[in-house]
């Protein structure tokens, strides 16, 4: 697919970097909306409110399974899910606006190096020392701004998502489709949240549908605006942000979404 893979080329971007000055973390958006008010059809798959994560434990400040964005960034996910949609595919989601307050968990735990307890599956070949050198975790996130998501397809109709139970044996989230964490998506190469280098969205040692599958999502995205962080492939900002230079702290719950 060189065409494409040229299209994904030219709109990879590192959407997730900071914004361009620190400050306090700032009240709701003003339009801080539910993608399942704006589209119902959108899968979820919150994982920072489950304990299937890399911290393994609910992550502070997600009191609901809700993927919660800016509205311009929601619906520019509607209208790449009438495009999906119509070729046999639905978007999921994994995680959409961040409060503060989750980064700055990811940061306290980044930090307590005898914390390894998920390690097998999401970080097997890094040690815990560089996860902010390598990029991995960041005092900042675009997430918090309303405008970044993390999501990934799947094939119609879709099948039942698997459950996760706390204590279950973990599996390298480079394993093959068949052996890793049973996701509803379509194989990407990686599991998501995959602390390794083959999560690189072009990363050469990914070939055959895998890659496909990735320039499929690059694709679709980036002709509604929707621009990727070249070291993860499932992590999306809306360009241009909503609000490049605010990071927001309200919970994602039913009671921060705006009227």
């Amino acid at each position: 697919m060189p065409r494409l893979a040229a299209l994904v080329v030219g709109a990879v971007l590192a959407a997730s970097a900071a914004p361009s000055a620190a400050a306090e973390p700032g009240p709701a958006p003003p339009d801080l909306v539910s993608i399942s008010d704006v589209d119902p059809s959108i899968l979820l798959d919150i994982r920072y409110a489950t304990d299937h994560n890399f911290t393994g434990h609910r992550v502070d400040g997600y009191e609901a399974p809700m993927c919660l964005l800016a509205r311009p960034a929601a619906e520019a996910l509607r209208d790449a899910q009438r495009d999906f949609l119509a070729r046999g595919y639905s978007l999921k989601m994994y995680d959409c606006y961040r409060p503060q307050r989750a980064v700055d968990e990811f940061v306290a735990w980044a930090r307590d190096l005898a914390d390894q307890a998920m390690k097998a599956e999401f970080y097997p070949r890094v040690d815990k020392t560089r996860l902010f050198a390598d990029g991995y975790i960041a005092e900042k996130s675009g997430h918090s701004r309303a405008g970044t998501v993390d999501l990934t397809l799947v094939a119609l109709p879709a099948r039942a998502e698997p459950g996760y139970v706390a204590g279950q044996p973990l599996v390298d989230c480079t394993a093959p489709a068949g052996r890793r964490f049973a996701d509803t998506g379509i194989d990407m190469g990686t599991g998501y949240d995959c602390f390794d280098t083959l999560a690189h969205t072009l990363d050469p040692r990914v070939q055959g549908v895998q890659r496909e599958n990735r320039l499929l999502l690059a694709s679709g995205l980036a002709q509604h605006g929707l621009k990727n962080y070249d070291k993860e492939w499932w992590h999306y900002t809306l360009t241009p942000e909503p609000y490049p230079d605010t990071s927001f702290d309200v919970p994602v719950a039913p009671s921060s979404v705006q009227p």
